[in-house]
């Protein structure tokens, strides 16, 4: 029988462990494939995490605990809003026959009611793409609107679509501008926006669309069967969880019961995961003003004011404040998990120390496409790469033939040196011309790659979380704010409670290794005794 190795000493001095042939070889033993999470259902870390201090785990429901069906909630809030447009606002009875697009709208987007336009910016806030209607905007009137001034979001001008609930409205907004337009109708666009708005708003106020997905849940919501067991995980590792949403209560009630209720036995009632339940929160006032907190009675309509937080009962309204100081737990002990950019992480981030997980549904459909597109990305991080490699060689080139050209031209040459110079000359202008071509066809090929993998996702945006080479504004809005990132609540269940997220080491452009090639010789290069000349001066030895 072998004899097992002599234990470790915990205790001993830090020495290189992390190169023991052992470990590494440990390291390297391939696991079984189920053990394997998907990249699609990563957790994805901006901001290091360690679930060991998180005592408290909150969630927003809508987007986050309840994954929708995208399509078929989408259509039914665009044909509402379509018909309370012509039955209530008189817009003309075309209007209503306008069909979703669900391809045309994306997360991210901003429309101009100045000027009608939608367009997509990068993270610098530069406009990369925009279109009139459903018309690409010329890439003239593009860079005379978006570029000659920088782009203020917070003006009353410009709407961002920055939740997946938004997504029609940008559609209608495109639509009924390419309709009555086409028809020769001048359009206010300020005027249809407004009316846009009061009616989406007006079709989730009165309850009109909330009632339709109450009579049809499984149609409009997705029942992922490991979101039961992901909140149990959190639960058996000690962690208290609640649920913060702006759904009122009777809507509250029946999207979770559709969700949780029977998928585990241990929690027959949806309550029964969560410490906490506060529905009608009000996000994002909920993080910045102070509102009477109110408890919910059996028949899920408001009751008194609240005093204290009790397990299994609802609550409704409430501010931060007074959560934390009525719950025991704040600060960064607690991780909220939302689908908002603003009123459930932008605002977390500025009004407390809860950390932030954001939900983006997006995520599994753009992972799915960039894995089935890797070698052409991969060929397109090789061109880029040897692009920057071609364009150093074509400065030194034209610095070299330039300085050529001003001896042959300026100075008096000693006996066969002018035919040298000549020969060299030469030979530099055919690398030169060799580079050139190099440099288009790889711009050309680059390019062809960007608009296959990008526009092979949406013909009309690209990726959600790129424009270009940069990240979107909305994927610089996700990695600023998220400390954590995935598509779905149900991926906790792959990960220990008290898994500790790390990012990685945050590398600026100067940390990247890389040669760059001065243009310029040695006349302007740090001095270094013996160092070889110039070969464009060897002529004049």
């Amino acid at each position: 029988m072998a004899t097992p190795p002599a234990p470790l000493d915990a205790t001993a001095s830090p020495g290189r462990a992390y190169d023991d042939p052992e470990l590494q070889a440990l390291l390297a033993r391939p696991h079984p494939g189920h053990r394997e999470v998907p990249r699609a259902r990563q957790i994805f870390v901006n901001r290091n995490l360690r679930m060991d201090k998180v005592e408290l785990v909150g969630f927003d429901m809508d987007y986050t605990l309840a994954i929708y069906q995208l399509r078929h909630l989408e259509e039914l809030a665009f044909e509402l809003t379509l018909a309370r447009m012509v039955s209530q606002l008189g817009y003309p009875p075309a209007v209503g026959s306008i069909r979703y697009d669900a391809e045309f709208v994306i997360r991210g987007l901003v429309m101009d009611k100045q000027t009608g336009n939608i367009f997509k910016m990068d993270r610098h806030n530069h406009c990369g793409r925009c279109y009139h209607g459903r018309r690409p905007l010329p890439h003239e009137e593009m860079r005379r609107l978006y570029r000659d001034e920088k782009i203020h979001l917070s003006l009353p001008r410009f709407a961002w679509i920055d939740t997946l609930f938004a997504l029609p409205e940008a559609a209608l907004f495109a639509e009924i501008i390419e309709l009555l337009e086409g028809q020769g109708q001048r359009v206010d666009y300020g005027k249809l926006y407004e009316d846009i708005r009061e009616s989406i708003d007006t079709v989730h106020r009165d309850g009109t669309l909330k009632e339709i997905v109450k009579r049809d849940l499984a149609r409009y919501l997705v029942k992922d069967l490991e979101l039961g067991p992901a909140l149990h995980k959190l639960r058996s590792g000690g962690k208290k969880l609640f649920l913060l949403t702006n759904s009122l209560a009777d809507y509250t009630d029946a999207v979770m019961t559709h969700i949780l209720d029977g998928v585990l036995p241990e929690y027959p009632s949806w309550r029964n995961y969560f410490d906490v339940v506060i529905t009608g929160a009000g996000k994002p006032g909920f993080f910045a003003d102070r509102r009477p907190l109110f408890e919910v009675g059996p028949d899920l309509a408001r009751a008194g004011e609240a005093r204290s937080l009790e397990r299994g009962r609802l609550y409704e309204g409430g501010d931060l404040a007074t959560f934390e100081k009525l719950v025991g737990i704040g600060g960064d002990r607690v991780l909220y998990v939302g689908d908002h950019i603003y009123g459930d992480i932008l605002r977390t981030k500025r009004s407390s120390l809860w950390r932030t997980c954001m939900i983006v549904q997006e995520l599994e459909p753009e992972l799915a496409w960039l894995e089935r597109n890797e070698a052409g990305l991969a060929e397109l991080g090789r061109l880029e790469e040897l692009r920057a490699r071609v364009d150093d060689e074509l400065s030194l080139h034209r610095t070299g033939l330039n300085a050529l050209d001003r001896r042959l031209d300026r100075e008096a040459l000693p006996p066969g040196a002018r035919e040298e110079l000549d020969a060299e000359r030469r030979q530099l202008k055919h690398e030169l011309e060799q580079l050139r071509h190099a440099v288009r066809d790889a711009n050309a090929r680059i390019e062809a790659l960007q608009g296959q993998i990008e526009e092979g996702y949406n013909r009309y945006w690209g990726l959600t979380f790129k424009e270009g080479n940069e990240n979107s504004r909305f994927g610089e809005q996700i990695e600023d704010y998220a400390c954590l990132y995935t598509s779905r609540v149900s991926n906790f269940v792959f990960y220990s409670p008290m898994q500790y997220f790390r990012s990685l080491r945050a590398a600026m452009p100067h940390e990247r290794q890389g040669h760059r090639l001065n243009p310029y010789g040695d006349e302007h290069a740090p001095a270094v005794a013996g160092s070889r000349p110039s070969k464009w001066s060897k002529a004049s030895r």
